[in-house]
C-alpha cells in the first residue's frame, strides 16, 4: 500500500476510475451493452474509496496511525483492490483494446 503514498495514490485513481465510468455511461450504445448495475457498483466503490482515503488521510495528518486508521486504511486497500477488478471487467466489455494498458497502470 505505500502507506500515504498510496493512499493518496488510491484516492486520485479512484476519480480517474470515476470519470471513467462516466465516460462508459455516457458513451454505451443504444444497444446497452454496458451493464447498469456494474456502472453504479463502480461509481460507488470510486465514491466510497475518496471518503475512506480522505479520513485516513487526515487522521494521519493529524495523529500517528493508530490501529483504527490502519484497519480504515486496510478497508480502503481492500475496496480498491475489488474496484479495480470490476473496472477490468467492464473495459474487457467495452473496450478490450486498452484493458492490457490498464491492468499494466495498476
Amino acid at each position: 500500500m505505500q502507506g500515504f503514498r498510496g493512499i493518496r495514490a488510491m484516492y486520485r485513481n479512484a476519480g480517474v476510475m470515476l470519470e471513467m465510468v462516466d465516460y462508459a455511461a455516457r458513451n454505451d450504445d443504444s444497444s446497452g451493452s454496458i451493464d447498469r448495475i456494474l456502472l453504479e457498483t463502480l461509481r460507488s466503490d470510486a465514491m466510497q474509496i475518496r471518503i475512506g482515503a480522505l479520513r485516513v488521510l487526515a487522521h494521519c495528518a493529524f495523529n500517528q496511525a493508530s490501529e483504527s486508521v490502519r484497519s480504515n486504511a486496510f478497508q480502503v486497500a481492500s475496496m480498491y483492490t475489488g474496484m479495480a477488478a470490476r473496472m477490468a471487467q467492464l473495459l474487457e466489455v467495452s473496450a478490450p483494446d486498452v484493458l492490457p494498458d490498464f491492468v499494466a497502470a495498476m
